[in-house]
């Protein structure tokens, strides 16, 4: 995986250089690098101003939001034809949510159940919803055992399922293992540490992936968005990267461009019903300002871009200090082709 990043980087660096003195393509006519760059990716945003109520969201509506931005997204007039062209009634479909923060700064149990209600209007099997996150407990804390209960669906935790020992990320990067790390009790073999082993939930049981980030700063990241939250909860021993921005910078990208993760997203969502845009994982309302949206693409670059806007937006109203942006993670994103990095090449369709 890192060998591929670093090859599409350097090919792209290659092309911009070198293409005005050569006067033709050097491949003929099949640019698939170019072609991806030169994209256009569509952000739909819904907003209703009564999605929530002193910060609590209201069910209905947000349900009501979600239907319609998902089939503006992919211009269809039902939810069961919007959701057909993406997955089937066989597939096990993971909805990746964020609750370490907790159930007011976290993903809302509100947009979860709307995504839930959806997939079942569609007609996929309650047995195959699985709400999930990294750890059992975090959902726990945050209600969302209870509202999978109360909907007949499934929850499951990347720790609690273990982790799959053929399916890894390797980096140089040796990390201090903790309790939940696969590798814990080898800790003092050589070479031990290098590796964050996928999810056995990821590799074994889910085919595809709902990614329902929520609108939150990140200090690292710039925001814990759909590349943070997915990459960083599929993986274990990712202590060695998240305290540092550089690393995070080659480390989400590469990990969420694994064939066993990011290939099986079929939709991102971000919860915006509220933003965050100072305290990162622990709640601070007054450092919250609900915005009353939520977005949805295929592309997940698109819409962290645009989140780290918005918290820079907020926080300047806010007289709050400017953070440094962390902008290579998703320059690099865009580079193994996961979105797209400028703003020019970000379609945004507003509802209503």
């Amino acid at each position: 995986m890192k060998a591929r990043f670093h090859f599409l980087c350097v090919s792209a660096l290659w092309l911009t250089c070198l293409w005005p003195l050569l006067g033709q393509p050097p491949f003929g006519d099949q640019l698939p690098l170019v072609q991806e760059k030169n994209r256009t990716s569509r952000v739909v945003i819904v907003h209703n101003p009564a999605a929530t109520s002193a910060f609590e969201p209201q069910t209905q509506a947000v349900c009501a939001m979600f239907r319609q931005g998902l089939q503006a997204l992919t211009h269809t007039g039902s939810i069961k034809e919007a959701w057909s062209g993406m997955i089937s009634n066989q597939d096990v479909v993971g909805i990746k949510v964020y609750t370490a923060p907790g159930a007011m700064t976290g993903t809302r149990r509100a947009t979860a159940e709307a995504v839930v209600q959806s997939l079942l209007e569609a007609g996929v099997p309650r047995k195959h919803i699985i709400l999930w996150d990294r750890r059992l407990s975090d959902l726990r804390k945050a209600g969302f055992i209870t509202l999978a209960d109360q909907l007949g669906v499934e929850t499951a935790g990347a720790e609690d399922d273990g982790y799959d020992d053929k399916v890894f990320y390797d980096s140089p990067i040796l990390g201090t293992l903790i309790y939940g790390d696969s590798e814990l009790a080898n800790k003092d073999k050589p070479g031990v540490g290098r590796k964050s082993f996928v999810t056995r939930l990821i590799t074994q049981r889910l085919t595809k992936i709902v990614n329902l980030a929520p609108l939150l700063i990140h200090n690292e990241a710039g925001v814990t968005g759909n590349l943070f939250s997915l990459a960083i909860g599929s993986v274990d021993n990712t202590q060695r990267f998240e305290a540092e921005s550089r690393r995070l910078a080659t480390v989400v990208p590469e990990i969420y461009a694994m064939e066993a993760v990011g290939d099986k997203v079929v939709l991102n969502i971000v919860d915006a019903l509220i933003c965050q845009y100072q305290g990162e994982v622990s709640t601070q309302l007054h450092y919250s300002v609900p915005l009353n949206q939520l977005r949805l693409s295929k592309d997940p670059v698109a819409l962290d871009i645009l989140s780290i806007k918005e918290i820079k937006k907020q926080r300047e109203a806010a007289d709050m200090p400017v953070i440094t942006e962390n902008l290579d993670l998703y320059e690099n994103a865009s580079l193994v082709d996961l979105g797209a990095y400028e703003e020019r090449k970000i379609e945004v369709q507003k509802f209503p």
